[in-house]
């Protein structure tokens, strides 16, 4: 239902505190799953963490030693090489995140399965990312260097992100075995789904375009009935070359099933068509 809300002025000192506190508990998050999940798996799921995990187990380095020993330079040169916009908001990240690992590092594993350690791994990674990167800013590591990387080269920054991790995945599997390199990517993927749900939400909206020889009926029901605003598009037919007004409406998803028996009832013979709108801002829907 479209509410109408006022606009209140933001307080810019509590959006900040709330930027880094978003900071500080995503890189705890972010740790923590490292050191109870893929750490004790032995799950070099990409980044930083990844290499901190195969050199563990090789040398028996100290993985928050090795984090940061990656992470601070990769700052810097990320600074130098590409500009001072990444920020004291990003520094924190790529700083407490080994503190963290370091600070928990005796903490017993949840689990010795290598899948639930994949899986709960990359969900804990991923809802720590997440939450980071709603507070504007990142945890560094090879994300600055994919960056510096997507600068000189021109591949595309994701191209550059899934070159590296690959490459660390492929480490793993080599150093462990091939088991531990499809966790590892187990982990990836679900890190990224996390990372979506974290920055998007569970919510799915619809999008439906209607074409409809009754479009004042149509508009008007779905302005009264259902409480949803309704853009019309113009259009043109490509065979007839008429034109032919589009309705454009985004529904919750709960509202879609009253929309289609709506414009059912109104005009059996709409062409309607459906799309999944993964993120909504406006009146109505969310406003951030």
């Amino acid at each position: 239902m479209n509410v109408r809300k006022r606009h209140h002025h933001s307080n810019p000192n509590l959006e900040k505190f709330i930027e880094y506190l978003y900071i500080l508990i995503g890189s705890a998050f972010v740790a923590i799953g490292f050191n109870l999940f893929l750490l004790p798996n032995r799950i070099a799921s990409g980044g930083v963490s990844g290499i901190s995990t195969i050199l563990d187990a090789i040398f028996g380095f100290e993985p928050a030693y090795v984090q940061w020993a990656f992470n601070i330079p990769l700052f810097i040169a990320g600074v130098i090489l590409l500009g001072k916009q990444f920020g004291f908001k990003t520094l924190i990240g790529t700083i407490f995140v080994p503190f963290v690992v370091f600070a928990t590092r005796s903490w017993q594993p949840a689990t010795l399965d290598p899948l639930l350690g994949s899986l709960f791994g990359g969900i804990s990674i991923g809802l720590g990312l997440g939450i980071v990167f709603r507070g504007k800013a990142s945890t560094g590591g090879t994300d600055l260097a994919a960056q510096i990387i997507h600068k000189f080269t021109g591949l595309s920054l994701g191209t550059c992100v899934a070159l590296i991790d690959g490459l660390i995945v492929l480490l793993a599997a080599f150093v462990f075995d091939i088991e531990r390199g499809l966790y590892a990517l187990i982990a990836l993927y679900v890190t990224s789904k996390t990372i979506d749900i974290v920055q998007i939400g569970w919510g799915r909206s619809k999008m439906v375009m209607i074409i409809t020889n009754m479009q004042v009926e149509v508009q008007n029901a779905i302005l009264n009935d259902i409480d949803r605003g309704v853009t019309r598009l113009t259009a043109h037919g490509g065979f007839t070359n008429n034109e032919r007004p589009v309705l454009m409406c985004v529904v919750d998803q709960t509202e879609f099933t009253k929309l289609k028996q709506l414009v059912r009832s109104i005009d059996p013979d709409a062409f309607v068509t459906v799309t999944d709108a993964s993120e909504v801002l406006g009146e109505g829907f969310k406003r951030t």
